[in-house]
């Protein structure tokens, strides 16, 4: 019987222990759901492409471009602007660019944490903001 009860309370601390260490590996905010990590690497990845394009536009033409001219020009092979609700923009400066990826929210959602402003420049840098 003492051996019954002994096994009973090792697996109680063991699952306890087990359950506050999941609930604290879990983050919080961005991209505690799988689904919205998946999508977020996908539009930085997407972000890095259209960096790396405008880099290469200004190798070959000595100047940088907007998101449709580097689609028309063949540098960026890519038939949409947007990913899973972000759509992304190129903000042209004096010798530098920004590409931005901003998350506009279905009619009756908010944004919400999980979907940052994603930007990315001329260094190949990426950084978000909430």
């Amino acid at each position: 019987m003492r051996a019954l009860i002994s096994l009973v309370i090792v697996a109680a601390i063991v699952l306890g222990g087990y359950y506050f260490y999941l609930k604290h590996m879990q983050p919080d905010g961005a991209g505690s759901n799988p689904m919205e990590a998946v999508s977020l690497t996908g539009v930085q990845n997407d972000l890095l492409a259209i960096a790396q394009a405008e880099r290469a536009y200004l190798a070959q033409n000595g100047s940088y471009a907007s998101l449709e001219e580097l689609i028309r020009s063949g540098s960026l092979t890519m038939s949409r602007s947007g990913r899973d609700g972000y759509t992304y923009s190129v903000e042209i400066t004096a010798g530098s660019f920004h590409v931005t990826a901003r998350y506009n929210a279905p009619p009756g959602k908010t944004s919400g944490p999980g979907h940052p402003t994603i930007i990315v420049d001329q260094t190949l840098q990426v950084q978000q903001s909430e």
